[in-house]
């Protein structure tokens, strides 16, 4: 499916199967840093030399990096413009592909099950799949995850 360009408000306009193309992100070995500084310390995310140690070849994303970066451009590009509710969570998160310094990573979104709440008439569940893919097309990075979003 391609990519569409209108974004959905309300409950009702969620459809599964579309995709959503939320942007990109270059990430750069300084942030790759600071990220882990303050979030995940482990060596190959703050030291180059401990990433080639480690096996990865040099420095390496915190695969939480990669998940708020995708959080980001989930919202700016989907779920801030929705009556998003929250989420109660999400089933699955995995990283395939070392994130690098000088990757440029895209976001896109892809709508699963759409249904009714049984709980409350004022609120729908959206369940999602986010991945992230690098300039090389390789997925990074896939959650899903479940929005609880607000009815018309």
């Amino acid at each position: 499916m391609e990519p569409v360009d209108s974004r959905p408000v309300f409950f009702e306009d969620f459809a599964s199967g579309t995709i959503y193309d939320l942007g990109s992100v270059s990430v750069s070995a300084d942030d790759i840093v600071i990220f882990a500084e303050q979030f995940d310390p482990q060596g190959f995310h703050v030291d180059e030399e401990a990433g080639r140690i480690a096996g990865f070849g040099g420095l390496i994303a915190s695969g939480w990096h990669t998940v708020g970066l995708y959080m980001r451009l989930f919202v700016d590009g989907l779920l801030g413009t929705s009556r998003s509710l929250g989420s109660p969570g999400g089933d699955e998160l995995r990283w395939f592909v070392p994130v690098r310094p000088g990757d440029t990573l895209s976001a896109r979104c892809t709508i699963g099950e759409v249904r009714e709440s049984r709980s409350d008439p004022r609120r729908g569940v959206v369940h999602t799949c986010g991945e992230m893919i690098n300039q090389n097309g390789q997925v990074v990075m896939r959650m899903r995850t479940v929005s609880l979003i607000g009815r018309r």
